[in-house]
Formats: C-alpha cells, sequence, structure tokens
C-alpha cells in the first residue's frame, strides 16, 4: 500500500519559545529524526508550515504546503496536508515527535483499508490524533468543520468513520510507548536528549 507522511510544523511554538523542529536530539534535528522514521512506509513527504517563509531546511526529502486556513489550527493542517497529498491513504504527525515508533505507524497503515482514520487511544478521551493515519475521504468533513469555525479535531472524528488502536495494541509494537512523547518546553528537550543517549 501507498501512503503519504504529513507533518505538521506549522505551530507556534508558543510554549519553547522557538522553533521545536530545529531542536537537536541524538545529533540531529527532530524534523530530521521524523522523516527518517517515515521514509520506510511512504512514497511522498509534506510538510505543512504556516504562511510566509520558514526555517525548516530545504534539503528533507520533502514538499512543503503551506497552511491553506490561517490560524485553523491542527485541524487545518491536517486539511493542507491531505490537499497535498498524491495517496488515499496518508501517516500524519507532528514534527516534535523523536521517538517515532515505524512498526506501530505501519500497523496502523495495515487497519486503514475501510476507514476514514486510524487514532491510537489510551483511554475514551485520551487519543493521539496528530500520530494516526487518515484517508483523503475526510477532506470534506474537515472542511465543513473548518468553514463552521469548528477547529476540534474530536469533534471532526465524531463525523468520519475512525477506528480507534487501544493502548495494549499499541504496546505490542512499541513496549514504553515513546513514539506519543512530544516536546512542549524545555523540561520536555531534556528528558528526550537523555532518552535519546540510550538509543545509541
Amino acid at each position: 500500500m501507498t501512503a503519504t507522511g504529513i507533518i505538521l510544523a506549522g505551530g507556534k511554538n508558543l510554549r519553547l519559545g522557538r522553533n521545536k523542529a530545529l531542536e537537536i536530539i541524538g545529533g540531529k534535528p527532530i524534523i530530521e529524526r521524523v522523516v527518517d522514521r517515515l521514509l520506510p512506509l511512504i512514497d511522498q513527504i509534506v510538510i505543512v508550515t504556516a504562511k510566509g517563509p520558514h526555517e525548516l531546511p530545504t534539503n528533507l526529502e520533502a514538499e512543503f504546503a503551506e497552511d491553506i486556513y490561517v490560524n485553523g489550527g491542527p485541524l487545518g493542517g491536517i486539511y493542507t496536508g491531505l490537499k497535498a497529498s498524491q495517496n488515499e491513504t496518508n501517516i500524519l504527525v507532528a514534527c516534535d515527535m523523536p521517538f517515532l515508533n515505524t512498526e506501530l505507524l505501519r500497523h496502523l497503515v495495515f487497519l486503514s483499508p475501510s476507514n476514514d482514520a486510524v487514532v491510537p487511544r489510551s483511554g475514551p478521551e485520551l487519543f493521539e490524533p496528530l500520530h494516526a493515519v487518515y484517508s483523503k475521504k475526510c477532506l470534506p468533513v474537515i472542511k465543513k468543520h473548518l468553514d463552521s469555525n469548528d477547529r476540534a479535531i474530536s469533534s471532526f472524528l465524531k463525523d468520519v468513520k475512525v477506528l480507534y488502536v487501544e493502548e495494549a495494541e499499541c504496546r505490542e509494537f512499541d513496549p514504553e510507548l515513546p513514539t506519543f512523547f512530544n516536546i512542549n518546553r524545555q523540561a520536555d528537550l531534556e528528558v528526550a536528549r537523555k532518552m535519546a543517549e540510550k538509543e545509541s
């Protein structure tokens, strides 16, 4: 099955105060780690950025797409990525997830036929919509929500066919679930760097 990897990199980085995608973890920028872990699974990568110039390296094996909906939040980023995708199946992740588990992502893709979205979760309201698989069939539903100024991903997911993958199943591929770890604050960066040291 062919798939596109969509990386959301249009956030304002308010809590960290600088572009977290460029922070160095394990010897390379986080965005490069994300691309590296997607490459075995996809034949196209789309990095979604905010409108205007961005600081991301241009030597990545990726295309860049500017947010169609200014201030559309993550849901707007999902829409932009899906519009730019050349494939029906799309692995969507955030740019600040340095420990993505390729085998778990492969499993989510395997589960995706006949579903509009495949989303991991660890409880009724604890889900990972920015570490998920989406079909291009979601586009009109997302557009409807964005045009109604409803940017909640949880709201959009109620209007499509979603397969939720429970925590126990995710742990079969990634026992400690570092795949969901993301960077928000300086403390997260320090933890991530210690985690990366244990990889080598």
